[in-house]
């Protein structure tokens, strides 16, 4: 284990700040108020492609030989890795050939394509797209440059945490995300050279909780499946190679449910503008969990890239889970005034009406009842309760249902 020396780590930090831009520490008043620590965000999602990916790629090549480049580079991925890996090639002037699975969105692959890659789409998932990339790596004699279980690519992906260690030496947690285990690695490891005080705190997707598991099994085990929403992290087995520095490094694993990343979506966004992918918002969604106070804390957030159709399902969700958008179903009689005494209850109550929907064939009696559905925006919980219990006053009984906004 003499490959993540401090000598390595100081070289990558000087090395990274070429391709890099500067993602100075954030202070968060509002997850600082909701938690007792001192809250700091590092934004990740900041860089050039959206991801910390660059740091370890931009190192990586940098170690080569030039008869390593002049083979050209290979790769797989459907996301940030792909990315950082082009983009360092390209400032390298090497040739690189990402490995892509054919459902990859197609925002992705023109993204890898502008910074100058040859991009081949092949299979389902990242498994057959990798398992393409090793096959055409030694058919043609190019060099692969694995996502996570490289030691130079976690050393890379260590300058991190060089940087938060530079601007806040006093720092007492670092959370970090963990899928294959390159990132929480570099972190981990050089935060513990530079202070052995420093708890770092690796962050996973309940529902892909490989390192967990691998810890809990004393070596790295393939799970089942890794069905999560934080797909950037939905790895089903960590690395081999960069395991035993997590063994001896990393203090403790949370895991967060996909609930809790949509409402750290939607706190992200609201509080602090930032559009951050929800595999970054491990380490902000952890938060909750850590049961410390009066400590500083860093939350690395390690990327940014989602597409916009995922950000509306996302926020959507996240109004829903929160009580800010919710539906009713209300009976009333088929006569004239009573849509407006309904209307008239809600905006009394300050209730928005965002959906209606009336049906006069719930009941074969329509003098009896028609069903009207409403979709409303409130404030959140209670606002809701008091919306509903100003309908009830003027003598309705509304029920909830599960909310649609399409």
């Amino acid at each position: 284990m003499d490959k993540l020396t401090l000598e390595n780590f100081e070289q990558a930090s000087e090395l990274v700040k070429k391709v890099t831009l500067p993602t100075d520490l954030v202070y968060s008043e509002y997850f600082s108020s909701q938690t007792g620590c001192k809250v700091y965000l590092k934004p990740e999602n900041m860089q050039y492609t959206g991801a910390y990916k660059v740091r370890g790629a931009y190192y990586k090549i940098s170690t080569m030989t030039e008869e390593e480049r002049e083979k050209g580079l290979i790769t797989a991925s459907a996301g940030n890795h792909a990315q950082g890996v082009a983009f360092a090639a390209q400032k390298f002037g090497c040739k690189a050939t990402i490995v892509m699975p054919t459902v990859t969105p197609l925002i992705k692959v023109n993204r890898t394509k502008s910074y100058g890659a040859n991009v081949i789409l092949h299979g389902d998932v990242y498994d057959d797209a990798c398992a393409y990339a090793l096959k055409l790596a030694e058919e043609q004699g190019m060099t692969f440059v694995h996502p996570f279980d490289d030691l130079d690519v976690a050393t890379g992906q260590g300058t991190i945490a060089m940087e938060i260690v530079q601007e806040l030496p006093t720092v007492d947690y670092i959370l970090a995300p963990i899928g294959g285990g390159g990132l929480i690695t570099g972190v981990a490891t050089l935060a513990k050279m530079l202070n052995p005080k420093i708890k770092v705190i690796g962050v996973e997707p309940a529902a892909a909780a490989s390192m967990k598991a691998a810890l809990e099994a004393g070596e790295p085990v393939t799970l089942p499946s890794a069905n999560t929403i934080a797909d950037g992290t939905a790895v089903k087995r960590v690395g081999e190679k960069v395991f035993p520095y997590v063994q001896e490094n990393v203090d403790d694993i949370i895991t967060v449910e996909d609930d809790d990343l949509v409402g750290a979506f939607l706190d992200m966004v609201e509080n602090h503008k930032m559009v951050v992918e929800n595999s970054g918002l491990l380490s902000v969604a952890a938060l909750k969990q850590l049961d410390v106070k009066n400590k500083k804390v860093v939350c690395i957030l390690s990327g940014g890239n989602m597409d916009v159709i995922t950000m509306s399902s996302v926020v959507q969700h996240g109004l829903i889970q929160r009580d800010r958008i919710f539906s009713i179903s209300v009976l009333l009689p088929d006569k004239p005034g009573e849509l407006v005494r309904v209307a008239t209850a809600i905006a009394d109550a300050q209730g928005n009406v965002i959906r209606l929907e009336h049906n006069q064939f719930v009941s074969t009696n329509r003098n009896a009842a028609v069903e009207l559905r409403i979709t409303l925006e409130a404030f959140g919980t209670e606002h809701k309760h008091q919306i509903m219990q100003a309908l009830r006053e003027v003598g309705y009984e509304p029920r909830e249902i599960g909310a649609k906004l399409y």
